[in-house]
């Protein structure tokens, strides 16, 4: 009799243990929802403009808009969009070609990676760590290195 019970309390722990961990994965990805966005600007009126939202429902929407009056054109928008994954605080980001791209986004963003980075709670001190996403990994060269900082 009691063999029957142990494989039957394991189960109940192992439903147990993966709903918890199930559902601590979706609560956590409630921190990286939002918008991060980075603004350059220019004494002679240009600017640079980036901004990605990340929604709770996995999706992103990517908006990059910049003037630059030498170049030609010499203002530009450029849209992206897709599914976005968080992974210790590593948000992966992509772009299914037939879906998600059309004559407005345009920007394929698969393979794109930036790490979150907000303060730990470990640190006590008065120091202010402003929220923000930033690009390490890119099919697109211009997105590396990008600090989106999180809006309030």
């Amino acid at each position: 009799m009691k063999l029957e019970k142990r494989p039957l309390a394991m189960r109940n722990f192992l439903i147990v243990f993966l709903a918890l961990f199930a559902s601590s994965i979706n609560a956590q990805s409630g921190i990286y929802n939002g918008s991060y966005e980075k603004k350059y600007e220019m004494d002679n009126g240009d600017f640079q403009h980036y901004k990605i939202t990340l929604n709770p429902d996995g999706t992103f929407v990517y908006h990059s808009h910049l003037k630059i009056s030498k170049r030609i054109p010499p203002e530009m928008s450029i849209y992206g969009r897709g599914t976005w994954i968080a992974e210790t605080n590593i948000i992966s980001l992509t772009t299914d070609k037939t879906k998600d791209l059309d004559e407005t986004y345009t920007l394929d963003l698969s393979n794109t990676k930036a790490r979150y980075r907000s303060k730990s709670p470990r640190d006590k001190s008065d120091r202010v760590v402003p929220i923000a996403l930033r690009f390490y990994q890119s099919d697109i060269s211009w997105v590396i290195r990008k600090e989106l900082l999180k809006s309030k």
